[in-house]
């Protein structure tokens, strides 16, 4: 199992710029050979959602399977295991008895907690498919990992906080600089220390962990399926109603009215109902599901970025462009540079 390694300096980050696309001109015809016909409704299946994914992560955290796994983990390996939401953003290890005691000093700053949430959110991003382990300004190594549920994401694990060599005296000394020059004056003594704790463990024995975990997470996708069908299975006949008329509607302009019609509820209570199940609000449900289906489009690089916005519903690029960065956390064309890229 190969692992992807990305190393983030956090003192040079820079946010990527943004995308110019333009629009598709008056009377542009329709994107050719993907009309209705190829968005047949699929089977009912939970959406994706921050409420509903945020409650899945806790059932499996709560779970036999994953607290007796963290458990042993930890006592085998001594290094902090965490499941996490999809949209957290928390640092990943507070509260682990395991957290390395370096990087809990460092979460009191609110600088140097910016900094490794920064390099959280990289090593999650980059877990495309395998397991992804960055290396911070520190040199201290975090890695996450997928929990899948057929191709979407559902949660991440994560472990590390470990160097792979000792630290040396002069990377001491550079940890010290650094956190001057972001203003922070904590005690030296105390960081020196603290650092020079973090876990020791030779990348081949880190690389056998991470191999375990990602069977653990394989096992984990497993259970969060079974979770989701039956969820499934307990929702309200009048919700799988207005999602399957969503799916068979989604390029039409299909208003709250009448899929609340659609479902035999009023406005009112299909809003508050429909939230409660999906964990979305009705617009939000609809662009989701606007963007997946422009994902699987993306897939055809024959098809612009453009067609693909008007042949899924959207009446405008700019929409488009803002609903798709929303949901995927970037834009269409870099969606379709990385799927070019694998």
């Amino acid at each position: 199992m190969n692992a992807t390694s990305v190393q983030v300096d956090f003192a040079h980050a820079t946010a990527p710029a943004p995308v110019a696309l333009k629009p598709l001109p008056p009377g542009a015809p329709p994107l050719a050979g993907a009309g209705r016909r190829e968005f047949n409704p699929a089977p009912a299946g939970p959406p994706s959602g921050a409420g509903h994914n945020q409650k899945l992560v806790e059932t499996l955290a709560a779970s036999a399977t994953y607290r007796e796994y963290q458990k042993a983990f930890r006592d085998a390996t001594g290094l902090p295991l965490t499941l996490r939401p999809v949209e957290g953003w928390q640092l990943a290890h507070q509260g682990d008895p395991r957290q390395n005691d370096f990087c809990a000093l460092m979460s009191r700053s609110n600088h140097s907690c910016s900094a490794c949430l920064q390099m959280q959110q990289q090593a999650c991003d980059g877990a495309n498919g395998v397991p992804c382990t960055t290396k911070c300004a520190f040199g201290i190594n975090e890695t996450a990992l997928r929990v899948l549920v057929g191709q979407e994401t559902v949660a991440f694990l994560q472990t590390g906080q470990v160097f792979f060599k000792p630290p040396t005296p002069q990377q001491t000394r550079s940890v010290l600089k650094q956190l001057a020059a972001w203003g922070l004056h904590p005690d030296p003594a105390a960081v020196t220390r603290c650092y020079e704790a973090t876990p020791v463990v030779p990348q081949a024995e880190y690389t056998a962990q991470v191999r375990l975990l990602q069977f653990f997470a394989d096992q984990l996708g497993a259970l969060a399926n079974q979770i989701m069908l039956q969820r499934e299975n307990a929702e309200p006949e009048q919700i799988t109603r207005a999602r399957r008329f969503i799916e068979a509607n989604f390029q039409e302009e299909i208003s709250l009215t009448v899929v609340a019609q659609q479902a035999g509820m009023s406005s009112f209570y299909f809003c508050k109902t429909f939230k409660k199940v999906t964990g979305l609000n009705y617009t939000k449900y609809v662009t989701r599901v606007r963007v997946e289906k422009a994902m699987h489009l993306l897939l055809n690089p024959k098809y612009r970025i453009s067609e693909i916005a008007y042949e899924v519903g959207f009446q405008s690029l700019a929409h488009f462009n803002r609903a798709f960065r929303t949901v995927a956390c970037e834009t269409p064309t870099e969606y379709r540079s990385h799927l070019s890229s694998n």
